[in-house]
């Protein structure tokens, strides 16, 4: 099965480097027009330089007035847009509840869940006026079970799940497909960055502590970020044509939290 998007219009948050970045070479690979937004300028120019067929703009999803900038210039420069990609997110603190800030709070729910429905709002005129579109969201396995000492983000991807639903519900009489992506530990620089925070919490280095936290997942094993995008393209392709509503994990089977190890085996 080959997937071919030629002549499909992507908007994709976040997509200068991380899972972003490889969504949008991924999607360019396979005949889609590709616009991005992300906050990191030197990502964009790198992102410009080794694919300048994508289109990049700097926009942080956070903020409703930079999200309706970038997507003026991101229709004008796509001609139209088929598929939204909610992708952008932060990890938020690795603290107990009573350690995180108003301000860190409200940081965590306002990129990871606050952007998906400004980058939303904006695309679903869109879709409506043409009576098809396909909305990606990027939720996680922390908004399926709950992760200790992540309060914000957790709560911010069970919220981004909620908002799926209600989104495929509202927008399928329009032919509008909703769903949502539940990448598990993604072997990328954020996973590795909060892997790593969650190590020194417990005196241990990012290697000692990795198997403690992968006995969770049934595979014993890290996602690459090339999964995720691969079903990115999946969903927002005709073979997934009647698929919406879904909250589809891709995660080695992390499904129940079990308190990682503090020991070695």
């Amino acid at each position: 099965m080959r997937v071919d998007l030629t002549g499909r219009r992507v908007v994709i948050t976040a997509g200068g480097s991380g899972i972003g970045r490889v969504m949008a070479e991924r999607f360019a690979d396979v005949g889609a027009s590709v616009a991005v937004c992300d906050v990191d300028d030197a990502a964009l120019k790198d992102l410009a330089a080794t694919r300048p067929g994508i289109f990049g703009a700097r926009a942080d999803v956070g903020q409703a007035g930079e999200v309706d900038a970038f997507f003026d210039a991101a229709i004008a420069r796509l001609g139209g847009l088929d598929v939204l990609v909610n992708n952008a997110g932060v990890s938020g603190p690795t603290k107990p509840v009573e350690a995180i800030t108003p301000e860190e709070w409200e940081r965590t729910i306002g990129v990871n869940l606050n952007g998906a429905f400004f980058c939303t709002r904006r695309a679903v005129p869109l879709f409506k006026a043409q009576r098809s579109g396909v909305i990606v969201n990027l939720s996680s396995t922390a908004g399926r079970m709950g992760m200790p000492n992540r309060s914000p983000y957790s709560a911010a991807k069970y919220g981004v799940r909620g908002f799926t639903d209600v989104m495929a519900i509202e927008l399928g009489e329009h032919n509008i497909r909703v769903n949502a992506i539940l990448p598990g530990v993604v072997d990328g620089p954020r996973g590795r960055r909060v892997i790593t925070e969650q190590a020194e919490k417990r005196g241990m280095s990012f290697e000692e502590y990795l198997p403690n936290l992968l006995h969770n997942v049934s595979m014993h094993t890290m996602i690459d970020q090339e999964e995720v995008a691969d079903l990115a393209i999946f969903l927002a392709s005709d073979y997934a044509r009647h698929i919406s509503g879904q909250s589809i994990g891709v995660c080695g089977n992390f499904e129940s939290y079990r308190a990682p190890r503090t020991v070695t085996a």
